[in-house]
C-alpha cells in the first residue's frame, strides 16, 4: 500500500447534540455503528489509504475518546476550556500535523464505494488548489437533510450564496492550512477561509465515487447500517 502524502486530522470533539441521550453519558464518535465505534469507521479509511499521521482533536468526554484512540497511534489535540470549532481545532492542531497540506475527515459519516482519502489525494494540484472538497449531489445523501452546500461549476470550483447549491460537502477535504494559520482568532469555522478561497477561486470540489451516509442525529444510525449492509 502507498503511503499517503499528507496528515490526516479527524473532527471529534464535539458535543453531539442532536444524537440526544445517546450522548449523555459518551461521545458522539464511540456511537456504536454496525457494530462498531462511528470513529472507527473514520480510522478504517485512514488505514485503507495509507495515512502515516493521525490527529484528532476532543473535548466531550474527552477521556473515554483518548482512551480508545491512543491504542492506534492516533494523536491528541485536546480542546480543554472550550470548543473551537472547525477553524480553530484545526488551527490548534497544526503543531502536530506539520507544514504543508493536510487532510480532514469529519468522524460522523459513513462512506462506502472509492476511498474519500484516496480520490481527493489523486485529484489535488497544489498549483490551482488550496481546498479540495468531497462532494455528493444532494439527491444521493442519505439523512442528510433538503439543503445542499455548494453549486460546482465544469472546471470543479465550487461557490454558494445566490441559491441553487445542489451539491453536499460530505466531511472530507484536502486543504493548504495557511489561511486558517493566519487567522487572528482561536474559535471559527472553515466556512470562513473556505469563503476567501472561493473568492480567490482556489476552492475545488470533488464527487464522491460512491454513497455516503450523514450519522449526526439517531435515524443516521439505521441509515448508515442499512446502506453498510447493502454495499458489504
Amino acid at each position: 500500500m502507498p503511503d499517503f502524502p499528507f496528515p490526516l486530522m479527524i473532527f471529534a470533539a464535539g458535543f453531539g447534540t442532536r444524537m440526544g441521550a445517546l450522548t449523555a453519558e459518551r461521545p458522539k464518535p464511540l456511537i456504536p455503528v454496525a457494530g462498531r465505534p462511528l470513529i472507527d469507521h473514520a480510522l478504517r479509511t485512514a488505514t485503507e489509504a495509507g495515512v502515516r499521521r493521525v490527529v484528532a482533536n476532543t473535548h466531550y468526554r474527552a477521556e473515554q475518546l483518548a482512551a480508545h484512540l491512543q491504542p492506534h497511534g492516533v494523536h491528541i489535540n485536546h480542546e480543554a476550556d472550550r470548543i473551537l470549532e472547525t477553524g480553530g481545532g484545526l488551527k490548534a492542531a497544526l503543531p502536530l500535523l506539520g507544514p504543508g497540506p493536510v487532510a480532514l475527515l469529519n468522524s460522523d459519516g459513513i462512506w462506502t464505494g472509492a476511498n474519500p482519502l484516496v480520490q481527493l489525494a489523486k485529484a489535488w494540484d497544489p498549483v490551482r488548489m488550496e481546498a479540495l472538497l468531497l462532494l455528493l449531489p444532494l439527491a444521493q445523501t442519505l439523512a442528510h437533510g433538503p439543503k445542499g452546500d455548494f453549486r460546482l461549476d465544469a472546471q470543479g470550483r465550487i461557490s454558494r450564496g445566490r441559491g441553487g447549491e445542489d451539491h453536499v460537502y460530505i466531511g472530507a477535504c484536502i486543504l493548504a492550512p495557511d489561511r486558517v494559520a493566519a487567522s487572528g482568532e482561536e474559535v471559527f469555522s472553515l466556512n470562513r477561509p473556505w469563503n476567501e478561497m472561493i473568492a480567490a477561486g482556489t476552492a475545488f470540489g470533488l464527487v464522491h465515487q460512491g454513497r455516503w451516509c450523514d450519522v449526526g442525529h439517531p435515524e443516521g444510525i439505521a441509515a448508515a447500517e442499512r446502506l453498510l449492509r447493502d454495499h458489504g
